[in-house]
């Protein structure tokens, strides 16, 4: 049930998000080892947003997962990061990421929870 959310003030054509969205996907369940079958990828582009008191590009992600291994975010920030660089030109000072383990219980699915 692995989750990346992605906000960015960045405009971003219908192509680039494309790409993107497979791009993190595909990363997400790399990173996690899980499934891709159960990766869901959210981008909000073009956002007003603002970081030190700038609207220079930047990023607020969550990446939030079932048994989310916490030994690893900064692996996890790096890959990710560098998605944002790579496809927005985001510099990696501008991005947070927020890393969150969702207790099965209460993540829904199906009908029914994890």
């Amino acid at each position: 049930m692995p989750v990346f959310s992605v906000s960015t003030n960045v405009d971003i054509d219908d192509e680039a998000q494309t790409q993107f969205l497979i791009a993190a996907s595909q990363a997400t369940a790399k990173l996690l080892g899980k499934p891709e079958r159960y990766v869901m990828v959210h981008l909000q582009a073009a956002q007003r947003m603002l970081f030190d008191g700038r609207d220079a590009p930047l990023a607020y992600c969550e990446l939030k997962s079932i048994g989310l291994p916490t030994d690893r975010t900064a692996e996890m920030s790096e890959v990710l990061c560098d998605l944002l660089i790579e496809h927005f030109g985001i510099a990696s000072d501008r991005i947070y990421i927020e890393f969150s383990d969702a207790e099965r219980k209460m993540f829904g699915w199906d009908r029914s929870t994890f």
